[in-house]
């Protein structure tokens, strides 16, 4: 009898150890598939839309659309610039209005890089349609260009760390001599 409870309370401890480990698998499983939804949520096509639709929206400018073949310019783009995360434009002058972003770590998100552009507001007078003396405003104009009404991003994570974001914009903005609303 003894033997027989010995043997039963042995496998309880099997069988404990085993439930422990599913369960420390399954919730680190789903921990991590959370993680990656999340980092994924904040990047989306509609993560950028939503930030720069905000921004456009303050100013009484309509809402940009998400266009693939922008889209499919910047991921080329941001997949060439991942090997060095240079701040470096894609075409000057080109078919597209471009805003790039660059930053250490990997947590940058879409709605981070469409914020850091829209604060140059601060330096932009819309009077005199000119930025405050030795600062930029033009990403922020690009943002709220009022014809500029489709849009492609893309976020990659560089090789030697950091992440790099870019937008497209259709048509291109920060026409000299116009407003952007």
């Amino acid at each position: 009898m003894q033997d027989e409870t010995r043997a039963r309370l042995r496998n309880s401890k099997v069988n404990m150890r085993v439930s422990t480990v599913a369960c420390a698998y399954i919730f680190m499983t789903l921990g991590t598939l959370m993680v990656v939804r999340t980092t994924q949520a904040q990047n989306s096509p509609q993560d950028f839309l939503d930030a720069h639709n905000a921004a456009r929206a303050h100013v009484g400018v309509g809402p940009m659309s998400w266009d693939d073949t922008v889209a499919a310019y910047a991921r080329d783009y941001a997949h060439k610039r991942a090997a060095d995360c240079t701040l470096e434009h894609s075409d000057p002058g080109g078919l597209y209005g471009e805003n790039i972003f660059e930053g250490s770590g990997s947590d940058w998100t879409a709605s981070d890089a469409v914020n850091l552009w829209v604060e140059e507001v601060k330096d932009y007078d819309y009077n005199s349609n000119t930025c405050a003396a030795g600062q930029v405003c033009g990403h922020y104009t690009q943002v709220v260009w009022a014809r500029s009404v489709k849009l492609g991003c893309a976020r990659v994570t560089c090789t030697g760390g950091g992440v790099f974001i870019t937008c497209n914009y259709s048509p291109p903005g920060n026409i000299v001599g116009e407003r952007p609303y």
